[in-house]
């Protein structure tokens, strides 16, 4: 894999590439199906899900159930999520060292909302490396383009000035219909001969690569 030039902008996805946050989320999301008829599905099989909107996974597992219904599941997992407040979530070796860093503007390009993305950045200590901070809010996902889109917007940059860095592949499939570069990670929570199947430009076993040298 080619070794990582400078970019002008950085967008980052954050669950399994900034934070190992899936204790909270996967415990969120399992506190959500206690209540349901099917209260025992696999942390493994929960974890394949993060950096996918919610809505995948419920529909997944309850074909059958209406749009009221997953939307109401997904009311219950935020507000269980907040109220977990990050307990169990912590940051990847290397990433504020690699943050602090790294030249260019950075911003984020995450299926969390903005403001929950602003406030976990901060509760770690991060949000001082970020020019910007975008979520997903109110639009479609990843692998759709459009947080990418908002992202770049928030800098004020063009595709060819950017390099995303995520750790799934609809991350890859996002910053490909987005026009952007982009930088797989092998420590997150995708799987990696999915990832290299889809042949990202980029391929890192830990952040500080990307200030490698």
């Amino acid at each position: 894999m080619a070794l990582i030039p400078p970019f002008r902008a950085y967008l980052f996805d954050v669950d399994g590439t900034l934070l190992d946050s899936a204790p909270d989320i996967c415990g969120a999301v399992s506190s959500v199906l206690s209540r349901t008829l099917k209260p025992d599905v696999p942390y493994e099989y929960l974890r394949t899900f993060i950096g996918r909107h919610l809505v995948d996974l419920f529909g997944e597992l309850f074909p059958e159930a209406s749009p009221e219904q997953v939307e109401a599941w997904i009311q219950e997992y935020r507000e269980i999520y907040l109220s977990r407040e990050h307990a169990g979530t912590v940051l990847y070796a290397g990433v504020a060292e690699t943050l602090a860093k790294l030249g260019g503007l950075k911003t984020t390009a995450t299926t969390k909302s903005t403001l929950t993305a602003t406030n976990v950045l901060t509760k770690f200590g991060l949000i001082e490396h970020f020019q910007h901070v975008q979520g997903t809010d109110g639009f479609p996902s990843k692998p759709k383009p459009e947080v990418l889109q908002r992202a770049m917007r928030g800098l004020g940059v063009g595709p060819e000035d950017c390099l995303m860095i995520g750790d799934s592949v609809p991350d890859i499939v996002a910053a490909r219909a987005a026009g952007v570069k982009v930088c797989a990670v092998s420590y997150g929570y995708g799987k990696p001969e999915e990832l290299r199947a889809c042949e990202p430009d980029y391929w890192l076993d830990s952040l500080s690569g990307l200030v490698a040298g």
